[in-house]
């Protein structure tokens, strides 16, 4: 037998007036396969009934319902204060983690490499940012993410004007859409919830009928930057993303 490649989408329904359900809350609601519906001890009305009207009303799909209890806050204040500190510490954490590879790691290589352009008597340094955070900011759930790539085009241009009096050229570059394995390697949390649903028909690249970059093309670019050819420009941002964040902002 082959194995299905699928992925599985669990999410909870929580209490509220039907009509009042956000777009968001629908579309993602109607994507999923399991839904949860939490029991709470101290309900006014009959909750469940509640949320079954939501999941009759608004649920497109098949899909599997699991009912669970609500952990008792009276009962075992302890535990439930200890989960919810632990998420909290779980969230900073992951913050941490995106300022210590994107600006944190980007510092550090220029604090031990630019004493060696400086012997050297001068060099070009190309920084990698994106459009996220300079651009674009509308990615939602992405707010580490962008923080630090923003941070980055302000090190950029503080650089340059510092490190100018030895010859050094500090620019960076801001890729949009490009076909690489981010998209893998990026965990999603509630992304239909936080964002704010637009649609785009032709895509979202108008340069290349919404067909994304090549890591290449992103190369050439450094390849350039990093060249004689551009001994003239330092301090500066270049967006190379086919008019994506100049469309989607």
């Amino acid at each position: 037998m082959a194995a299905l490649n699928r992925t599985l989408l669990v999410i909870g329904i929580g209490a509220g007036d039907p009509d009042h359900l956000t777009l968001q809350a629908i579309k993602a609601m109607n994507r999923a396969d399991v839904v949860f519906l939490v029991e709470k001890r101290r309900a006014t009305r009959p909750l469940e009934d509640l949320r079954r009207d939501l999941l009759a009303e608004h649920m497109a799909r098949e899909h599997a319902v699991v009912t669970i209890e609500d952990p008792d806050r009276e009962r075992d204040p302890a535990d439930y204060r200890a989960t919810v500190q632990a998420w909290r510490d779980e969230r900073a954490r992951r913050w941490g983690d995106a300022i210590a590879t994107n600006l944190r790691g980007t510092y550090l290589t220029l604090h031990y490499g630019v004493p060696h352009l400086k012997q050297a008597g001068g060099g070009a340094v190309v920084i990698t940012a994106s459009v996220n955070g300079t651009r674009i900011f509308s990615n939602a759930g992405a707010t580490a993410y962008s923080s630090t790539k923003a941070a980055q085009v302000a090190m950029t241009q503080m650089l340059a004007l510092e490190l100018a009096k030895f010859r050094i050229r500090v620019n960076v570059v801001c890729p949009g859409a490009i076909e690489t394995a981010i998209d893998q390697s990026t965990t999603h949390r509630s992304q239909d919830i936080a964002e704010e649903p637009v649609d785009y028909p032709e895509g979202k690249i108008p340069l290349t009928d919404g067909k994304p970059g090549t890591a290449e093309e992103v190369a050439e670019l450094v390849a350039f930057l990093s060249s004689d050819r551009a001994r003239h420009i330092t301090g500066t941002p270049i967006w190379i993303d086919g008019a994506e964040s100049l469309l989607v902002g």
